[in-house]
């Protein structure tokens, strides 16, 4: 039998290289084969911020933040919003992985190496009631040395079980299909792509030059999203959203294609959830792209003024880093794809983080040197600064008048009035010099301000955004960025894939974002952040040790 091994696992990213090194730690032989180079060995896990959602960790107490399992699972289920027959497995993924957050998570990863930045993050604040979407305290642990550092770990078991013989990595075979015997999965077949020394993240060649067909005793499919496919997001995007947004730019490679999606749907795996994704507002065109469309997320802080594309201040609670759905939502409903950040440089400096291992260097790189240096320089991080001088979304004024204008010839219209855009920020001025107030958004910063996190290096002192002594003003154009794939393949918690009739197929699994991180979308229709490697993670250790054990 051509190339017989115990697994396959199709996909080298995160949750595929989780699952190889758990498989080869059982003493098991697995194949890798991804269509890109073995320079994208990682996947977009690689290209991330490294952010991990955990529960009542050392760093959360050492900060003072009380968190608990009971909470944590309060926040998800507000979040989700689980309310439909296929929910069954996700709803248990969920609670699975809260579980996991909550206890081994982190000492697992400790004990590969992996090193957490002492400042806990707060995302997704939501701004509703306690039962609704968000997190009620700050949960997001950034890796040290972001993407890279979360796939070092599980490179470096990966590069030692190859020294056994145990793993083997087949890069640039494309799957096409699944082979079949006895009315069972039991391999795949498809063509083997030229070698590219393109870089990680390029558009690769697609010229065949052979075939390959290899056997096994499973199949995990750990291939990834659709976001780079603006078609196929097209296709799913959920009517409640409204129409899809006519321009959108990709925080993914043009590859995360969800070729291998359709391909295992096709074979009779139960696709649920399709129309649950997740799409950042807060996107802006990469001066220096790598892949095409090349958007890269601001990571905002609180105090920025959000503004729609005619000029209308977005409602409470839809501040930035409150409720990305909601204001996804919100942004669609304008008829619109774009909205508009105002802000100074005392904001910008303090506030703006862009999510992505390579706009963070600091972290990256492992740097305590650099990262001081971030927290005081006088003007934004370099990243950033760069993204204000070359950005074609960034503009920079010294008066609201010359701003305005700007704004309007950057996309080409007269709906932003200076008058009507002046009095909502003179309006929002005259609260931010008072102790008490009564603007939403001005609470959330005086909230936020009272965590020694966001304090340190997230929340800029209250400034009245016209003062000149903060200034100049900036205003930022913000496209919808696509990203992630929340619903996906149907599974147990041993990642064993459910056919179109209801009944497992054997041999064949599913984790990461092509499972919906978990059971079919274990996040709902929301997502708490650092969550999606932490699907990785915990998908592909589980489809990985189920595997092992399964073939004997």
């Amino acid at each position: 039998m051509a190339g017989e091994v115990d697994v396959i696992v199709v996909g080298a990213g995160l949750a595929g290289l989780v699952a190889a090194t758990e498989i080869a730690g059982a003493g098991k032989r697995v194949i890798v084969v991804d269509q890109e180079g073995e320079q994208s060995l990682g996947g977009q896990a690689f290209w991330s911020f490294g952010g991990l959602f955990l529960v009542n960790s050392p760093e959360q107490r050492r900060l003072g933040i009380k968190d608990s399992f009971e909470l944590a699972h309060q926040d998800w289920m507000g979040t989700a919003g689980f309310d439909r027959d296929e929910d069954l497995w996700p709803l248990r993924w969920a609670e699975a992985y809260l579980a996991f957050a909550a206890g081994e998570k982190r000492s697992w990863l400790r004990a590969m190496g992996h090193r957490i930045f002492p400042v806990v993050g707060w995302a997704e604040r939501g701004g509703y009631d306690a039962m609704g979407h968000g997190n009620s305290v700050p949960r997001f642990h950034v890796t040290w040395g972001t993407g890279p550092g979360m796939v070092e770990p599980f490179e470096h078991r990966a590069r030692e079980a190859e020294k056994a013989g145990l793993p083997t990595f087949k890069f640039r075979h494309r799957v096409d299909a699944f082979t079949f015997q006895n009315g069972s999965i039991d391999g795949i077949q498809g063509v083997i792509l030229e070698t590219d020394p393109v870089e990680r993240g390029q558009s690769s060649s697609r010229q065949v030059t052979g075939d390959f067909t290899l056997r096994a005793q499973a199949v995990i499919v750990a291939s990834g999203g659709i976001g780079g496919n603006h078609e196929l997001v097209r296709q799913n995007w959920p009517a409640r959203l409204g129409p899809a947004p006519a321009n959108m730019i990709s925080g993914v490679p043009e590859h995360v294609d969800g070729r291998m999606i359709g391909i295992t749907e096709a074979a009779g795996a139960r696709l649920i959830n399709r129309d649950r994704m997740w799409h950042y507002v807060e996107g802006i065109r990469n001066w220096s792209p790598i892949w095409p469309r090349h958007g890269i997320r601001i990571l905002p802080g609180p105090s920025s003024m959000w503004f729609d594309a005619t000029g209308k201040r977005l409602p409470s609670p839809l501040f930035p880093g409150s409720d990305t759905l909601g204001q996804l939502e919100y942004i669609v409903s304008t008829g619109h794809d774009y909205s508009w950040f105002v802000l100074t440089q005392s904001i910008i400096k303090k506030e703006f983080a862009l999510s992505g291992s390579e706009q963070n260097p600091d972290l990256t790189g492992k740097s305590w040197l650099m990262t001081a240096r971030r927290a005081t320089n006088k003007g934004a991080p370099a990243p950033v600064e760069a993204f204000k001088s070359h950005g074609a979304d960034f503009i920079v004024r010294d008066n609201i008048a010359d701003l305005v204008s700007a704004m309007n010839a950057l996309v080409g219209n007269d709906l932003l009035k200076c008058e009507a855009i002046k009095a909502q920020i003179e309006a929002r001025d005259r609260e931010i010099t008072n102790a008490y107030a009564k603007d939403t958004q001005v609470i959330n910063i005086h909230n936020a301000r009272r965590y020694i996190g966001d304090r340190l290096i997230r929340t800029a002192a209250p400034h009245r955004i016209l003062d000149p002594a903060h200034g100049p003003l900036i205003a930022v154009k913000l496209n919808i960025l696509t990203r992630k794939t929340l619903g996906g393949f149907e599974t147990d918690l041993d990642c064993r894939i459910f056919g179109q009739d209801g009944k497992i197929m054997p041999g064949l699994y599913a984790a990461g974002e092509a499972a919906g991180f978990g059971g079919g979308g274990m996040h709902g229709y929301r997502s708490l952040e650092g969550t999606f490697l932490g699907g990785c993670l915990f998908s592909g250790r589980n489809a990985g040790r189920a595997a092992a054990k399964a073939v004997g």
